[in-house]
């Protein structure tokens, strides 16, 4: 037990909720809530083309429209989004003299949302704020609806954004981004394709894993990250198998949450930082990087661990072990991807060693090494990467 203990008592960490969150079945009907409380009448909704075929988006407007709340929407928001899309999606809220916005969506429309948000409030373009707490002050009120059980977005203090010109994914980091409200209504997930509910939710249980085992972790990250890893190892199969599940559906929705909520407040690791080059050079879907990359780094990082693998590997099997070792966890976490139909390595999603010095420069600049629990250079990334093809 006596590794354990360091997780629990620690000199002092601090953390807040600065946001409210609704969940439950139809939850979705209280979207006009917000913008009514604020006394605000016109609303972008920023989603993509896809919820617009599944009728989504309309569904959102004919909500907001019921309540006397004028819609205009942006709905060209493409996977890893790029500068230029928040720029396209910036000139439509002030065309439309917008007061607010709607994101509805995984994490892509929520990172458009939130930059809108920040260029509407403030001006100038979004690498102006890249990096840490350079958002001066509140952003435009923001709903956040998730249309994924993975990504943790809307309880988040990220937009990430593609830079095309350095095919690099900049990160702005401030809590001021954390959306107004959270809607997680569990029918939203419902009808996601097989693979993206796969994808989506093993890119949660790296969030969850990886705010465990962060060096900035607290009691109240773990608590969150442990509960969150403990609803993705009893449902996510059963999720992927039958997305009408609806029980695992809701468990997969908190799971997503919760996760969130512990990363926004304890960070990531290696494998975030790794995976954002893999979006930026080779376009690899975001959850599906993570996945590729977790068993790897967890063998890498099984070193520096101090009792919390055995934990992780409880809460995701459900099975406790007088002989506990860290590759368990690893092979625990291969089976898994294998089960959900996630490629096992890079080179099965186009991925080469040509750019692999360039993507290990890139993610050396992530914060997110820093809270790694293993220490990395520029030559262990690279290893890494070679490893995972």
């Amino acid at each position: 037990m006596d590794g354990y203990r360091k997780d629990y008592v620690m000199d002092q960490y601090s953390f807040s909720i600065p946001q409210n969150i609704k969940y439950g079945i139809n939850s979705l009907l209280s979207i006009p809530d917000t913008f009514k409380e604020k006394s605000l009448e016109r609303v972008l909704i920023i989603s993509d083309r896809i919820l617009e075929e599944l009728g989504f988006v309309q569904k959102v407007s004919s909500i907001l429209r019921d309540a006397n709340i004028e819609v205009a929407c942006y709905l060209d928001v493409e996977p890893n989004p790029s500068i230029e899309t928040v720029q396209a999606a910036v000139e439509i809220y002030k065309s439309f003299e917008a007061e607010g916005i709607v994101a509805l969506g995984g994490g892509s429309p929520m990172d458009v949302a939130k930059s809108v948000g920040v260029l509407a409030a403030y001006g100038g373009e979004i690498v102006d704020y890249e990096g840490a707490h350079k958002v001066p002050g509140p952003i435009v009120p923001l709903v956040a609806i998730p249309t994924t059980a993975g990504t943790g977005s809307e309880v988040t203090a990220f937009s990430v954004i593609t830079d095309k010109k350095r095919n690099y994914k900049l990160t702005v980091f401030s809590y001021e981004l954390i959306p107004t409200c959270a809607i997680l209504d569990p029918a939203m997930i419902m009808s996601l394709p097989a693979g993206v509910a796969a994808s989506t939710g093993m890119d949660a249980l790296v969030h969850a894993v990886e705010a465990y085992l962060s060096l900035a972790a607290s009691p109240f990250t773990n608590a969150m990250a442990q509960k969150a890893i403990e609803l993705i190892g009893t449902n996510i199969r059963s999720f992927v198998a039958n997305r009408k599940d609806e029980d695992a559906a809701s468990a997969m929705m908190s799971a997503s949450t919760f996760a969130g909520i512990a990363f926004a407040w304890a960070r990531l690791g290696n494998v975030h930082a790794m995976a954002h080059p893999l979006g930026g050079f080779y376009n690899v879907a975001h959850g599906v990087a993570n996945a590729i990359l977790l068993p790897v780094v967890l063998e890498y990082n099984a070193l520096a661990d101090k009792g919390k693998y055995e934990k992780i590997y409880e809460c995701l099997t459900g099975k406790r072990t007088q002989s506990f070792e860290s590759r368990m966890l690893v092979e625990a976490i291969k089976k898994l991807n294998a089960d959900l139909n996630i490629p096992a390595t890079l080179t099965q999603v186009g991925v080469d060693d040509k750019k692999i010095v360039e993507m290990a420069e890139d993610a050396m600049k992530s914060g997110n090494i820093l809270v790694n629990p293993r220490q990395s250079t520029l030559e262990d990334i690279i290893e890494l990467y070679h490893q995972a093809l």
